[in-house]
């Protein structure tokens, strides 16, 4: 309600009210079983007492809930309420100014006895008022206290009444609201799965899952495969693109121009006679071999993500039986990707400025509900910053008006404001520049800004510290250290991380030209057929760091995360608890993968709960190791061909060394 809108009396003022995303434009985000914590600055005009009152209802609700919010300082409100379904949420506010509040706290710095006489007349009138706005037993409580006020008792008795808290939960019920202030808008939170905000992911390529040298992987195949990824601990099994592989300009190894007749072409080349979009490659299996494995999947607690790509192959039957959704060429050919200088020749982009863009809309739209209804309720959406803003608001809300419960993993490496607004129009995750952020510094200030700005709200960041697109540099001169080091970062930084499972667990690191990201050989053009069982694999401390992550609920947030200073610029260290004390985990990492490094590192104890003159355990869940330290300052060293990093759990505080032999 604008300033001209208001009615006179209308004398709450609300403002700031937070969470809200671009002046309530966009929802926030929480996942099933979260609290939404409210706040919002609200006063009034003189030095009369307001109440304040947060309404919440699930979208499926036609009333509001209502709680009390709690007055904190400088005028600023807090309130919560919780969100146990999927979907989204609406939220606003309303105060008032509370005139039985205004009289009990003013009548209680009366000391005039004829001051007192008349106060309490006032007071029977005000609590008489709220008896009328009662009903039943209620409204014949307060008459009767009304009542009480005016007498026969002595003054000090009814004086007593006037300021008991009994009188005051009494009136509580039954405020006047008639000159009640709304905030000006609703606000809305998305409410997603667990596995939005806290999720473990493994890319594999199913076609190189086959046992036999030489034969193209199955479904059946994967699901071979799933006991070993439940068991390193992930909950996200991520697919690339399962449909048929165009052969018109079909790419080879290392993505060069021609292609042998044994060449399997890219996934994300889309599109060929055997279908697009809804289909699946004839080499994987069938229909009925992905339901398959998406059951099977699901029995050990993993959910598939299929890889959406809103692109075509040449041959893609969209390109002929609907010319118009590209954009064609004065020579009368369709215009391919490029991003100069790479061509993309087996790669047609949408035009999505076409005149049938409603068309095009609806189809891509039913990409999605078709694999959903195979199962599939996760996506990794390819270069969503490569399509229109629009078309992602309205498809992944059509989409969630079904089902709710789909998540929707942005892989956009592209401009900070855009990977935003893309979280923003209803992404759950997005990947992130984690990938090359490897200094000290470059870590602290990245995620604190993911942890602690305002964007957390609706950003939530899945780090990866490979993929088949990117093998960084730091994992091309770092050796098993790097690899070692880059998975407990993501591991612990972010409640939501995945790797490129096979060839992160082999310490793959050779790119196809020196200051090139790309792999040599790389997957995305070829079948790779490893053998996961060599003894260099890094899947037992692949598996253990998981496992921490699953014991450890501390792990499994974002916004708990604080950093501690070290005095060598070579260690990171941070913290993370949970909200009730019970799990605290502080981890240090030695980002050097080629050499020793130590340093005295400071501890916030008092945000850790811990008092400054107790001992304390602090257990390395990696090594199995324990460690007694005191006070705040305390020594650390960490030897990259070993273990590169610490993750404590702090067990209990110690009174004294000799109470440290019990935990030995």
């Amino acid at each position: 309600m604008s300033v001209q809108q208001r009615r006179p009396w209308e004398r709450a003022i609300i403002e700031n009210v937070t969470p809200q995303v671009d002046c309530g434009r966009f929802p926030a985000k929480r996942s099933v079983g979260d609290r939404v914590v409210v706040q919002a600055d609200a006063f009034t005009d003189g030095h009369d007492v307001l109440r304040c009152r947060l309404k919440h209802r699930h979208e499926s609700e036609p009333h509001w809930t209502e709680t009390e919010m709690t007055a904190l300082v400088n005028d600023r409100w807090r309130g919560e309420f919780q969100v146990p379904r999927l979907g989204r949420y609406h939220y606003t506010l309303t105060g008032w100014v509370d005139h039985f509040l205004t009289w009990q706290h003013d009548f209680e710095r009366r000391v005039d006895p004829a001051d007192i006489e008349t106060a309490l007349k006032s007071g029977a009138l005000i609590v008489r008022e709220a008896a009328a706005r009662a009903a039943g037993p209620d409204a014949k409580r307060l008459e009767q206290l009304a009542q009480s006020l005016l007498g026969p008792q002595d003054m000090e008795t009814r004086r007593h009444l006037g300021v008991s808290k009994d009188l005051a939960r009494s009136m509580s019920s039954y405020p006047d609201r008639s000159h009640a202030a709304d905030y000006e808008r609703e606000l809305t939170v998305v409410v997603e799965p667990v596995l939005a905000r806290y999720s473990t992911w493994y890319e594999l390529f199913p076609r190189s899952t086959a046992a036999e040298p030489g034969r193209h992987g199955t479904f059946r195949d994967c699901i071979k495969c799933l006991p070993a990824i439940a068991e390193m601990g992930f909950d996200v099994l991520y697919l690339p693109p399962i449909h048929p592989i165009g052969r018109l300009q079909r790419k080879g190894p290392n993505n060069t121009l021609t292609a042998g007749p044994q060449d399997p072409g890219s996934p994300w080349a889309i599109g060929s006679s055997e279908g697009g979009h809804l289909a699946i490659h004839p080499e994987l299996g069938s229909g009925e071999d992905f339901r398959a494995l998406v059951k099977a999947a699901a029995a050990r607690s993993i959910a598939v993500a299929l890889d959406i790509a809103f692109q075509c192959a040449p041959d893609h039957p969209y390109v002929t039986e609907h010319p118009q959704w590209f954009r064609w060429r004065p020579d009368g050919t369709v215009q391919y990707a490029e991003n100069p200088p790479k061509k993309y020749q087996d790669i047609y982009p949408f035009d999505f400025e076409n005149p049938d863009w409603k068309g095009l809309f609806e189809e891509l739209k039913n990409v999605f509900l078709h694999w959903i209804e195979q199962g599939v309720t996760v996506f990794r959406v390819d270069n969503p910053h490569t399509k229109p803003f629009a078309m992602w608001e309205w498809l992944i809300g059509e989409v969630r008006k079904q089902h709710p419960e789909a998540i929707f993993l942005s892989e956009a490496f592209t401009r900070p404001r855009v990977m935003h607004r893309l979280a923003k129009l209803g992404f759950s995750q997005s990947y992130t520049y984690f990938t090359w952020r490897n200094t000290r510094q470059e870590l602290t200030e990245y995620f604190t800004e993911l942890t602690q700005h305002h964007s957390r709200e609706y950003f939530r960041p899945n780090a990866w510290p490979n993929t088949p697109d990117i093998l960084p540099e730091y994992l091309q001169i770092g050796g098993r250290p790097a690899f070692m080091t880059r998975l407990v970062l993501a591991a612990t930084l972010s409640a939501n991380y995945g790797i490129y499972g096979p060839s992160f667990e082999l310490l793959e690191n050779q790119p196809r030209a020196p200051g090139s990201e790309e792999y040599l050989d790389s997957e995305k053009y070829e079948i790779r057929q490893r053998d996961l069982s060599q003894p260099h694999s890094l899947r037992p401390f692949i598996t253990r760091v998981n496992r921490i992550r699953r014991e450890n609920p501390a792990l499994q947030e974002n916004w708990n995360l604080g950093f501690c200073p070290v005095d060598n610029e070579a260690i990171l260290c941070y913290y993370k608890s949970t909200a009730d004390g019970s799990n605290t985990v502080i981890i240090a990492v030695n980002l050097d993968p080629h050499h020793v490094q130590s340093g005295w590192v400071d501890l916030p104890l008092q945000g850790l709960g811990i008092a400054a003159q107790d001992a304390f355990q602090m257990h390395d869940l990696l090594t199995d190791q324990r460690f007694l330290w005191h006070g705040s300052r305390n020594f650390l060293q960490l030897d990259p061909s070993r273990s590169p990093a610490h993750i404590f759990v702090v067990r209990k505080q110690i009174r004294s060394e000799r109470d440290f032999d019990y935990f030995l």
